[in-house]
């Protein structure tokens, strides 16, 4: 029997960073080489833009659905953007746990904290930070340019870097990200390491029986 192949409880991979750090590029690159790994399918309030998929991009339910979510503790974490509001379904996250299945989020420091409370011994948390605010600012800069978005924008993204940094010892893995594919690789590791959790593991205890039978 392989590590991989040992039954164990899925866990819950956070990334988070300030934009522009490189996080939605590292959790792109870890989707899609591991198949072990799914993207956390946040609820929303809000209408579906074009193109995007019920139940893929996220789950689009009507205000009153979600309040009743949050009166019943049926999201692990959400919050409102922009007068919409966003949360993470707990039912579909423990199914994928309890099946052996890891899963991925990108979010923020807030909802990190909120999944904390609500399933800290299934939280792996890693915060990404920039080698510097200089490379950030041309990151976001670099960044606009396929975007198209304007000065401001990229000045505000900028101006909530430090609000975000300051939160940085929240985490237990930090990476900083001078190069993406050694990111990857330390992501890559963490999860690794953290699927051979003792804690997470099932049936151990069967394999040691085993082997120590011998004693009797």
């Amino acid at each position: 029997m392989s590590n991989d192949s040992l039954p164990r409880r899925g866990l819950m991979l956070v990334l988070s960073s300030p934009s522009g750090a490189g996080k939605t590029t590292i959790s792109r690159a870890l989707l899609d080489d591991d198949d072990r790994l799914e993207l956390s399918v946040s609820a929303t309030t809000r209408a579906p833009r074009e193109g995007e998929i019920d139940g893929v991009h996220y789950h689009f339910i009507s205000g009153a659905r979600f309040q009743a979510l949050i009166a019943e503790d049926g999201l692990l974490e959400w919050a409102n953007v922009f007068n919409n509001a966003y949360g993470t379904p707990r039912a579909a996250i423990e199914t994928a746990l309890s099946e052996g299945r890891d899963v991925l989020f990108d979010i923020d420091w807030q909802g990190t904290q909120q999944l904390r409370q609500k399933m800290p011994q299934d939280l792996v948390s890693v915060f990404v930070l920039p080698p510097s605010l200089a490379a950030l600012e041309t990151r976001l800069k670099s960044r606009q340019q396929k975007t198209g978005e304007t000065d401001e924008q990229v000045a505000y993204r900028l101006s909530k870097a430090p609000a975000e940094v300051s939160h940085w010892a929240e985490y237990d893995f930090i990476i900083v990200n001078s190069d993406i594919e050694e990111s990857v690789a330390q992501v890559r590791a963490i999860l690794t390491a953290e699927r051979l959790r003792r804690e997470r593991l099932r049936g151990i205890e069967g394999i040691v029986s085993d082997i120590r039978s011998i004693e009797t």
